[in-house]
């Protein structure tokens, strides 16, 4: 049998991380140079998850943020053929 589908809990006030988490979610603090949630995301793809859902509760809209395709962003990077960077955001 094998697992396809991923349920990433992310949702809660991180208490425990204050007062770091209080003008951050929890799953959007760095490590070195990319959040926390991300890091569990390409876990879970490089073990073979195709779906991934991330259960957020309310203000955790950077998470879902993070995770959507900027067009404006990727334009302008590839406008100034700044490839490497414009790689990086894709795939993130």
């Amino acid at each position: 049998m094998n697992v396809k589908k991923a349920v990433i809990p992310a949702a809660g006030l991180g208490t425990r991380f204050l007062p770091a988490t209080k003008a951050m979610a929890k799953e959007m603090l760095p490590i070195v140079d990319k959040p926390t949630i991300q890091f569990i995301v390409e876990e879970a793809l490089q073990s073979g998850i195709e779906d991934i859902l991330i259960v957020t509760g309310k203000a955790k809209r950077p998470i879902e943020d993070h995770f959507d395709a900027n067009l404006e962003l990727e334009m302008n990077l590839k406008e100034k053929g700044k490839t490497e960077l414009l790689k990086l955001v894709e795939e993130t």
